[in-house]
């Protein structure tokens, strides 16, 4: 079990279509292991990395505010602020 402090998910918007959310990571936060059902869109609104942890492997992602990004459905990750700020993002799933 880990000891990293939990990501904030904050849903601001849940409908027939999407569900879009506002994820904030305090230094060193994770989201905890997950799978996606859906497709979905992230759009970092700050810069900087982001480990993203799979079962055999332990990946760095340099994400830009702005500069989004498509997944398809099936990803299954844990995902790890790696900077000495708050990472922010909004990710956009299509039901």
């Amino acid at each position: 079990m880990s000891t990293r402090t939990k990501a904030i998910p904050t849903i601001l918007i849940d409908n027939e279509k999407t569900i879009v959310t506002e994820w904030r990571f305090p230094v060193g936060a994770e989201t905890g292991w997950h799978r996606h059902a859906l497709d979905y869109v992230v759009v970092p609104l700050t810069s900087g990395t982001l480990l993203l942890e799979t079962r055999t492997e332990v990946n760095k992602a340099e994400l830009t505010v702005g500069k989004p990004y498509f997944r398809e459905l099936g990803v299954e990750h844990n995902v790890v602020n790696d900077n000495e700020h708050e990472f922010v993002f909004v990710e956009t799933e299509f039901k």
